[in-house]
């Protein structure tokens, strides 16, 4: 068995994520042997065939998230920072199997509340300004479909207003204080309706509209200032990489994309989706079920 061990690849730090001690610290203890460049592994993380196991599991996380290859912009690095901390606040990172030979890798609530601190810090820091709209890479928008002038994701995805008209399938809150609200179109209704989105259906179109809470004097809470569009298009020949789903991300009253490049999805999107994918067919905060007298009917039998 040890004869058929081999070594895990060893791979020069490009460039490492930069952020307050306190939060290294905790990235570099429970996260780095499998996320970063940099392993510290036990003695028997060498012994086949507990080997094949950890360098099938490092090489796995080096593709979905390295922090010694961390070249992001600044808000990919934020949209990072929230998937970290959605994992290790629902338990998931890092991995049972893991902490279960290496105890000290663990996450405690006190380290989860840095890691958020952190990440609402960069939020704060990075609030897009009111400027001038712009296009991306060049692209134009048809003058006859009312999108002329506004902006399309390096991916291909076309921001359109169109989704306000749609249907709400959803509605959800976050630790940042923030309402969201989730629009599909007709395509997308119609498979949750009739429960057929195992896969979704080429067309669906879902929209998560994201706003800041504003608390008023009589303690209402409503939207206050808008953050940010969330897009998925399913096109399973055109998003092949991304499961099938076109992912944008367009921010503040510019509605400026997110994304240097049409691969900013494979690195900052699909990893995170990819937990829900036998679920909600990679979806978050979709309802099972929307169709009243479905469910009525389910309930009798």
């Amino acid at each position: 068995m040890q004869i058929l061990s081999s070594s895990l690849e060893k791979k020069p730090i490009a460039r490492q994520i930069e952020a307050p001690s306190e939060v290294i610290a905790i990235l570099e203890k429970s996260c780095f042997n499998c996320h970063s460049n940099q392993q510290k592994l036990s003695w028997y993380d060498h012994l086949a065939p507990v080997s094949w196991l950890v360098n099938k599991d490092v090489m796995r996380a080096r593709e979905v998230l390295n922090f010694s290859e961390w070249d992001y912009s600044a808000g990919e690095q934020l949209g990072k920072m929230y998937a970290i901390l959605n994992m290790m606040q629902s338990g998931k990172m890092p991995l049972s199997n893991y902490t279960l030979l290496h105890p000290s890798a663990k996450i405690t609530p006190k380290e989860i509340d840095v890691i958020k601190s952190y990440t609402l810090l960069l939020a704060q820091q990075g609030e897009p300004k009111n400027d001038t709209p712009k296009m991306v890479s060049g692209k134009v928008s048809r003058e006859d479909d009312g999108t002329a002038g506004l902006p399309v994701s390096p991916n291909g995805v076309q921001y359109t207003h169109e989704f306000k008209k749609w249907k709400v399938i959803s509605m959800s809150t976050l630790f940042d204080h923030t309402i969201r609200v989730v629009y599909g179109n007709d395509i997308a209704v119609k498979a949750i309706e009739t429960e057929d989105f195992h896969p979704w259906p080429d067309g669906s179109v879902v929209v998560k509209s994201v706003w800041k809470q504003e608390t008023l004097s009589n303690g209402e809470i409503r939207a206050g200032a808008f953050v940010n569009a969330q897009f998925m298009v399913k096109d399973a020949k055109k998003y092949t990489t991304t499961e099938g789903w076109g992912f944008a991300k367009f921010s503040g009253n510019n509605l400026h994309p997110t994304g240097k490049n049409a691969y900013f999805a494979e690195k900052s999107c699909i990893s995170c989706h990819r937990q829900l994918a036998e679920k909600t067919g990679y979806l978050f905060d979709v309802p099972m079920k929307v169709n009243t007298a479905t469910s009525i009917k389910n309930l009798q039998k």
